[in-house]
């Protein structure tokens, strides 16, 4: 098993999606609380739940967590990838990608 950067303790715990472009708030929380775990790498909003291969690393030197993940999206099997970078205000922003479907920019806060 491979060692875990330093970087990756910037992403630790769970972290809320507060804001996503291409769906309303209303929608993030329609089946669970929508949130980003890095820790037991998860993800879930609107009727989509899935599992995260995190790769954690740097982007214009700031601490960057790309993942590829696989789930379900209204109980029809998904997969996608995206980056989550730390923002400011300590927020993390990043986005979402949805294979051969939508995808949206997001912003989260540490819950």
């Amino acid at each position: 098993m491979a060692r875990v950067p330093a970087f990756a303790k910037a992403f630790a715990g769970r972290w809320r999606i507060v804001e996503m472009d291409t769906w309303d708030n209303e929608f993030l929380d329609l089946v669970e609380e929508a949130h980003l775990t890095f820790k037991g790498a998860a993800i879930a909003f609107g009727a989509l739940k899935g599992f995260l291969d995190v790769r954690y690393g740097a982007r214009d030197g700031s601490a960057c967590a790309e993942f590829s993940w696989e789930g379900h999206d209204e109980n029809d099997p998904a997969c996608g990838c995206g980056w989550a970078a730390i923002g400011t205000a300590g927020r993390l922003v990043g986005h979402f990608y949805i294979h051969n479907g939508d995808e949206s920019g997001f912003v989260c806060e540490r819950v």
